[in-house]
């Protein structure tokens, strides 16, 4: 796990770092496509993909570590997606379902503490805007993990990629 941590705090800041370097024109032309990306994997990892068996494992532990550090340069770039990401490559390195939702959620945290760290230290955050969309992000997440106690579940998903879906429409239309 230490060696994860280490891997998702380097991938989750080269992530940022890459995100500041390319050009905002490149950036609005690859957004419809990560968002589509992320979209097609929730619902690739809701409604089609088969659950390893417990002990199942289909990657080694340094094939998990390559893994992972895509995983957290892509998280550290847009991030859409890495919860389906990480819970698919810890499953396939053996961990269980309820070690692999642990470890993804700390390894998340890193990942993106690292991401924001090389923003902070940048001066092309908007800090007004930052700060309400964090307000906001906050805020929704905490009455979203309210509502999901009384939620259908299959409908939320279907819920999900259906935004998905129209979002990524609307950006490739927008491009």
């Amino acid at each position: 796990m230490t060696i994860l941590f280490v891997i998702c705090l380097v991938g989750g800041a080269l992530g940022a770092l890459i995100l500041l370097m390319t050009p905002p024109t490149l950036f609005a032309l690859l957004v419809p496509w990560l968002v589509l990306f992320g979209t097609v994997l929730f619902a690739w990892g809701s409604f089609f993909r088969k659950a390893p068996e417990p002990g199942e494992t289909h990657l080694p532990p340094w094939g998990a570590a390559v893994v992972q550090f895509f995983i957290a340069v892509y998280g550290g770039y847009f991030g859409g997606g890495i919860g389906l990401l990480m819970m698919a490559s810890l499953t396939m390195a053996g961990l269980g379902v309820r070690n692999a939702g642990a470890a993804k959620n700390i390894l998340a945290g890193v990942m993106n503490a690292s991401a924001v760290a090389m923003f902070v230290f940048s001066n092309e955050v908007h800090w007004l805007q930052a700060i309400v969309t964090a307000i906001g992000a906050s805020f929704g997440g905490w009455v979203g993990a309210l509502m999901l106690k009384s939620v259908n579940e299959k409908l939320l998903k279907i819920g999900v990629v259906a935004i998905g879906l129209a979002l990524t429409v609307g950006l490739f239309l927008r491009a």
